[in-house]
């Protein structure tokens, strides 16, 4: 239960696929901000050094430029279509001084525009499709699907291999040279920690025999906090409007069976803006998302009505929270919590993000198109109203980085070679080792953070091999 939530728990769900949560996600490909990578700290990794692994990864539909590379694994575009309600909200966003914005991956991140995707004619293109398909047939690749890791095994401070559960079964793959793990933010902490690494009171309490007492393992956990609000539309021009209508689910559907186009080829939100909700500031401190429906839930059903959703998040968070073991048993989910909204800042910038939202939405054109606010509506007014709506309504928006946090301080868990510190042949490739969340969206990041890091192995392999030669 999250304290600052009312004791709320969060649905904090995972990529359990090919692909992980690239096969999931909502398709956005943002990078977030030079000065995130910058403000680090750690060698090799400031923006001037990831871009390159950015550039090589994707495969842009705009072509090479300065900022974007062509002939990667991941498909990179503009979105296709276009729909009227998202060209009103960055009209109204721009009404209000907020600069157009044609690539949030380029020169600046601030500003209000549409996305781009992680897609092409209108497919997914996970890592599994950009990366794993390509290389299926190798001789040298084995994917066991359907199975649990359940624990990296050590000789000394040398990992030696890893345990994993198929079918019913127990199996032992030992390791040649390195093991590398990359079970995400929530699950790579907790895999060191039922391994015996991670604080010693933590494993002591569970009666795990320690190899390695890291106390950064499974803390600093950081995910962007995010808010929506709804809005009812005096038009029937939503997708709650189309899927209220058989003859319009028929046609979207055959829209897209035919032509890999309308809202089916696109992510759920398209049109954003990236804000600074105070003058003063020098970068963006929010991320706002236009969405062209709207649920009571999220995930669930649309509105019987026509509806869209204007919602936001933080983009540089203050809060930090821990990923610990509940059990050793490895089926056992950890118990995580996120500690959100505790600082003052991350509060100010929630209430603030959010009053944004209501004058984009009374700003021209976008008013235009409201019959009424709908959620949270008019009980909310003063900014004590809108943080006690925060605490009522605010969720993940499944960014959660960091619990195996990279640094060359005592409290990082790896270092700048994502070497797990403090012990050999065992490396962490996933969000969990970033420093701090980036800003925005962080599939993008991932992917750069794993390619650079298929440098760094292959370079340490060319020097142990020079070395034994």
């Amino acid at each position: 239960p999250e304290p600052a939530l009312n004791g709320r728990r969060v649905f904090t769900p995972r990529g359990k696929v090919l692909g992980g949560s690239s096969s999931i996600n909502g398709l956005v490909h943002v990078r977030g901000q030079r000065e995130d990578y910058d403000e680090w700290g750690v060698p090799g990794w400031r923006y001037a050094d990831l871009l390159p692994y950015f550039k090589r990864s994707e495969d842009y539909s705009g072509g090479a430029n300065e900022w974007h590379g062509v002939g990667g694994p991941i498909c990179v575009s503009e979105l296709p279509d276009r729909h009227e309600l998202c060209d009103a909200f960055i009209a109204s966003a721009m009404a209000l001084g907020i600069p157009r914005n044609n690539d949030f991956s380029g020169t600046t991140q601030e500003g209000t525009g549409y996305y781009q995707a992680a897609a092409r004619n209108g497919r997914r293109c996970s890592t599994a499709v950009g990366y794993l398909r390509p290389a299926q047939r190798r001789s040298n690749l084995r994917v066991e699907v359907n199975a649990l890791a359940t624990q990296v095994l050590f000789e000394g401070k040398r990992a030696s291999g890893v345990t994993f559960e198929a079918n019913g079964a127990r199996h032992e793959v030992r390791a040649v040279r390195e093991v590398i793990l990359c079970a995400g933010t929530i699950n790579s902490p907790q895999l060191l920690q039922i391994s015996g690494i991670g604080p010693r009171e933590l494993l002591a309490h569970h009666g795990i025999p320690l190899v390695h007492d890291a106390p950064g393992v499974g803390e600093d956990l950081q995910d962007h906090f995010y808010c929506r609000t709804f809005w009812r539309c005096n038009r029937p021009i939503t997708l709650n409007d189309d899927m209220l209508s058989r003859w319009r689910q028929a046609k979207i559907g055959l829209q897209y069976l035919f032509h890999r186009r309308g809202p089916l080829a696109v992510s759920a939100g398209y049109a954003a803006a990236f804000v600074r909700t105070r003058p003063d500031l020098t970068r963006p401190d929010a991320q706002l998302y236009f969405i062209n429906f709207s649920t009571a839930k999220r995930g669930g059903l649309l509105h019987p009505f026509s509806g869209f959703t204007l919602s936001m998040s933080q983009t540089q968070v203050e809060s930090r929270g821990s990923v610990r073991i509940a059990s050793p048993d490895p089926h056992v989910m950890p118990s995580i919590r996120y500690n959100y909204l505790a600082t003052p800042n991350d509060r100010r910038v929630m209430v603030d993000g959010l009053k944004l939202i209501r004058r984009i939405a009374s700003t021209a054109p976008l008013r235009e198109y409201v019959a009424a606010e709908e959620f949270p509506g008019k009980r909310v007014q003063t900014d004590d109203d809108w943080l006690a709506f925060c605490r009522e309504a605010g969720d993940t928006v499944f960014h959660p980085t960091s619990t195996c946090r990279m640094g060359t301080d005592a409290r990082a868990v790896v270092d700048p070679q994502l070497r797990v510190r403090g012990l050999e042949h065992l490396r962490v490739v996933d969000a969990s080792v970033m420093p701090a969340v980036t800003s925005g969206n962080i599939n993008a990041t991932v992917i750069a953070i794993a390619e650079k890091s298929a440098d760094l192995i292959r370079s340490a392999e060319g020097a142990e091999l020079k070395s034994e030669g």
